[in-house]
């Protein structure tokens, strides 16, 4: 189990702050961070949170995985590595 957790189904208001205070009674939060749209500067509806240990990530996935937030479902799970982009199409390929 990664320490690294996905938080899904956020509300478009709900901070990095927010995140932070949400996972904390669970255990050490190393980082939390609800990304942005670069372009509207807005959030996109999901995060990421770093727990100190693999147990604390384990149980803020059981305490928080389809609990209601901000009237959404929140999805709580092991952070996936992220897929490295192909190229498709472009110039000089052929």
């Amino acid at each position: 189990m990664g320490k690294k957790l996905y938080v899904g189904n956020l509300g478009y208001n709900v901070t990095s702050a927010d995140l932070q205070q949400l996972f904390t009674p669970h255990g050490t939060v190393q980082s939390a961070q609800v990304i942005e749209d670069r372009d509207a500067g807005r959030s996109k509806g999901f995060g990421f949170v770093e727990m100190g240990s693999d147990q604390e990530a384990n149980n803020a996935i059981t305490a928080l995985n389809g609990q209601v937030h901000g009237e959404r479902a929140l999805t709580v799970n092991e952070a996936k590595p992220r897929a490295p982009r192909s190229s498709s199409g472009g110039y000089g390929q052929r």
